[in-house]
């Protein structure tokens, strides 16, 4: 049987979802747990590979597990199990699909939230969950920033130089930016993403909100296809992977 896992998980002190021989990663920790009660080693796959210190409201994995259990049975045992790893992971909700379905590429959009904290005082409440940053932002300037990557465009200009994408052509179809008391939200949605590109995209935007970029500057960024045009990357503390859509 092959089951979709629904996950929240605290990427701080992990390597990222992917399994890694220098540290604990949240595939390691679930390939664990299936491997505990299936009794053989096998792999999970998630919908998003998502980086060291990078969050996650609601990723999406699949195992193939030969024991027919009853989905919330495997939840349970799931949760359980990760509580004695004390992983800092939890399965939120498991249920069957077809043989070919793929968590990674049966993914038809993917959404993530990033988070500035945004007054004089940093957060002790927050710690590893925002990015603080103490100078006020304007956010009306940075939403006419955002307003010129919406679409398909290249976005070479903020693309990691590890990125392993074949093309850097993507299609931003939402990059809404809101103030929720001291907390900056952005809500970002696309059917997938370049290394970084969520990251290196606040990253300029908050120099926008900083006064250091004019909003029109991010059209000429964007234009250039050019990394260094562009701003530094922001933590990623402040990033969560909050949607994947089918």
């Amino acid at each position: 049987m092959r089951y979709k896992l629904t996950l929240e998980y605290d990427g701080t002190d992990t390597l990222g979802w992917q399994r890694q021989l220098d540290g604990p990663s949240i595939q390691e920790y679930l390939e664990k747990v299936l491997e505990i009660l299936s009794g053989t080693h096998s792999e999970v796959a998630a919908a998003g590979r998502t980086d060291a210190g990078v969050h996650a409201l609601a990723q999406i994995a699949h195992i193939d597990f030969d024991t027919n259990m009853e989905p919330w049975k495997i939840r349970e045992a799931f949760n359980a199990n990760l509580r004695q790893l004390e992983a800092p992971v939890s399965v939120l909700n498991v249920e069957t699909v077809s043989d070919d379905f793929h968590a990674r590429f049966s993914a038809k959009g993917r959404g993530y939230i990033y988070k500035i904290l945004n007054r004089r005082s940093p957060s002790v409440l927050q710690a590893n969950r925002v990015w603080w940053v103490p100078v006020e932002l304007d956010i009306e300037a940075m939403r006419k920033g955002a307003k010129y990557l919406l679409g398909n465009h290249d976005f070479s200009s903020f693309r990691a130089a590890a990125c392993q994408a074949k093309s850097p052509i993507k299609t931003l179809d939402k990059l809404d930016i809101e103030k929720v008391g001291d907390e900056i939200i952005f809500t970002v949605e696309a059917k997938s993403f370049l290394h970084h590109q969520v990251r290196n995209m606040v990253g300029t935007l908050k120099m926008v909100g900083d006064g250091k970029l004019k909003p029109e500057d991010i059209k000429t960024i964007l234009e250039a296809k050019d990394r260094s045009k562009a701003g530094a990357t922001a933590p990623a503390c402040g990033l969560y992977l909050s949607k994947v859509v089918y």
